[in-house]
């Protein structure tokens, strides 16, 4: 079960910073999003994986660590705020400059166009 969990993590992160390294600006934004959540998985993981046990303390011997849990349902609503924050930015450098690329200019191409 770790491994698959750790794989998944993996994943994500490779997945993430290989869409951060896009030229336009809506895939930079999902691969921001992607680490992100890949993040919390990882912070999620750091409370230990367990199944049926208590997440308060004192109603069982096991439990289930508390901190980790709330770390990460932090991490989501900021990640939603900053996700939502870019994609304004995003639309906004678009409508601005007329081009989504991440510098602002579009690349020019070396070919020559034969008439």
């Amino acid at each position: 079960m770790e491994l698959l969990y750790a794989a998944c993590v993996g994943l994500m992160v490779s997945c993430g910073v290989f869409l951060i390294l896009r030229a336009r600006t809506f895939p930079v934004v999902l691969g921001l999003t992607m680490l992100s959540y890949a993040v919390n998985l990882f912070l999620f993981s750091s409370g230990r994986l367990s199944t049926n046990q208590a997440a308060v303390l004192g109603y069982s011997a096991e439990y289930a660590d508390p901190l980790p849990q709330a770390l990460v349902l932090t991490a989501i609503v900021i990640g939603f705020a900053m996700t939502a924050f870019v994609v304004i930015l995003a639309i906004r450098g678009r409508t601005d400059l007329g081009s989504d690329h991440v510098d602002g200019q579009a690349p020019k191409s070396n070919k020559k166009v034969k008439v």
